[in-house]
């Protein structure tokens, strides 16, 4: 049998540290769980699915108090109600959709005092719609993309930095992808919204030096989530052949990584990362198994 026992832990060296302490007791283990992420809150766009939804578990699970945000109400309600019975977190859902400047100010600029100081804002919010090659793309679909990825990423951003630039502390994690690094046919302006996460991320880390802020770029390959199902529009089909012949990374690789980069020490920080399954290398080269 395992006792897990939660124990605030003061900071080694100046970072944060998860340890797994095993004590063998005769016919059963007790186990400390000294959790990092006490009292820290950590901000989510995109939680109700794929890497959103790892990441809100993942640093649940270390202890952290989340704000988690997305546009399905009934998916939020249902991982505050799942987390806070899991780890006993605090949890505040927002509903709102990144592309809506106004309901993303309304939420950001009046959040609960307790709530105000995000230590960690995770960018994830973000889409494909459609795959067509240029002049047969669909304007809108185009609009959707812009919107989210790059405008949505923007305005949360913006509401949440003048309390980090006070404190001088946070880090800022934006999802980026490989087609931010690599157009690829009919990937367009998919592509340039990524391009454009790129160069916004390195523009972050520029500017927000000076506030002893992090900026974390993290750009992944082919990652089994609902992306491809709402790029391809419900199309199940074509959402699966995405991934055939290939075992790709899952939202738990992402937030994995994600996690990783967020626990380094103060003087540390990875600027850029590119994160694919073994069988890719690039928007284009994959090995492929029958």
């Amino acid at each position: 049998m395992v006792y897990k026992v939660a124990v605030c832990k003061e900071n080694i060296r100046g970072y944060p540290v998860i340890e797994f302490v095993q004590l063998l007791n005769q016919s059963f283990f007790i186990q400390l769980v000294l959790i990092s992420g006490m009292n820290n809150i950590v901000l989510i766009t995109g939680a109700t699915s794929g890497i959103g939804l790892a990441c809100a578990r993942k640093f649940a699970a270390a202890g952290y108090q989340l704000i988690i945000t997305g546009r399905r109400k009934d998916r939020l309600v249902d991982l505050q109600q799942e987390l806070q019975q899991t780890y006993a977190n605090r949890v505040l859902p927002l509903v709102f959709d990144v592309q809506d400047r106004q309901a993303v100010e309304h939420n950001l600029n009046n959040l609960p005092e307790e709530w105000r100081a995000v230590d960690i804002l995770i960018n994830n919010a973000g889409l494909a719609a459609g795959r067509d090659s240029f002049e047969a793309a669909d304007l809108n679909d185009w609009e959707t993309m812009l919107n989210t990825n790059v405008h949505g990423l923007l305005y949360v951003t913006k509401a949440i930095i003048p309390q980090m630039v006070e404190r001088k502390t946070g880090h800022i994690i934006n999802m980026g992808s490989v087609a931010g690094k690599e157009v690829y046919e009919k990937g367009n302006v998919y592509c340039a919204s990524k391009f454009a996460v790129d160069a916004i991320s390195k523009a972050m880390r520029i500017d927000l030096l000076k506030y002893n802020i992090k900026v974390t770029a993290i750009h992944p390959g082919a990652v089994e989530t609902e992306f491809a199902l709402v790029r391809f529009k419900g199309d199940e089909a074509k959402a699966a052949s995405t991934y055939t012949g290939i075992k790709p990374l899952s939202g738990d690789d992402i937030a994995d990584t994600i996690f990783y980069c967020s626990q380094l020490p103060p003087h540390v920080c990875i600027n850029d990362l590119v994160i694919t399954c073994t069988q890719q290398a690039g928007t284009y080269y994959f090995n492929k198994t029958a």
